[in-house]
């Protein structure tokens, strides 16, 4: 385990890694809100795809709800070995220990992140740059621009 993290270290080798991509989209902020999940299969193939309308939610609680999203999925596929992308580094330092949940609407959440983690055998969560989100982000975006309109959208390989 990477002590400064707090993410379970692993070989680029290592086989049986699946990969998750989520984005948080809030239009106001708080405003519509939008979540969305990419997941792939170890191979690097697209496995499926999650979206789901929030109604108002700030663009912190949008992450985390996009995470929840992509992790309830990953759960239902019963995968065990996750790296996990988000380019929230509020969440993933969050996540990872590093800064402490303050905002009592973000503690629930964190909590239900916590827990679904807990079901995995290892993952990593790493920050990464926006540009490097782009298919989480469209999902989470176009999620958000149906506005109040709770919802949930899936693409499932072979759908």
């Amino acid at each position: 385990m990477d002590k400064t993290t707090g993410a379970i270290v692993r070989s680029e080798t290592d086989k049986g890694w699946w990969t998750l991509h989520t984005d948080g989209a809030s239009q106001g902020n708080p405003g519509p809100a939008g979540a969305g999940a990419v997941l792939k299969d170890p191979a690097g193939v697209l496995f499926a795809k999650v979206s789901r309308s929030l109604g108002r939610a700030t663009n912190n609680e949008a992450e985390y709800h996009a995470l929840i999203l992509g992790l309830e999925e990953a759960h239902k596929l019963a995968v065990d070995r996750l790296k996990i992308m988000l380019d929230s580094e509020l969440v993933v330092r969050q996540v990872c220990g590093q800064y402490r949940v303050k905002n009592q609407r973000l503690r629930p959440l964190y909590t239900r992140v916590m827990d679904l983690l807990q079901d995995l055998e290892a993952y990593d969560i790493l920050h990464i740059r926006r540009e490097q989100n782009k298919e989480a982000d469209a999902l989470a975006s176009a999620a958000a621009s149906h506005g109040s309109e709770k919802g949930k959208m899936r693409f499932k390989k072979g759908d």
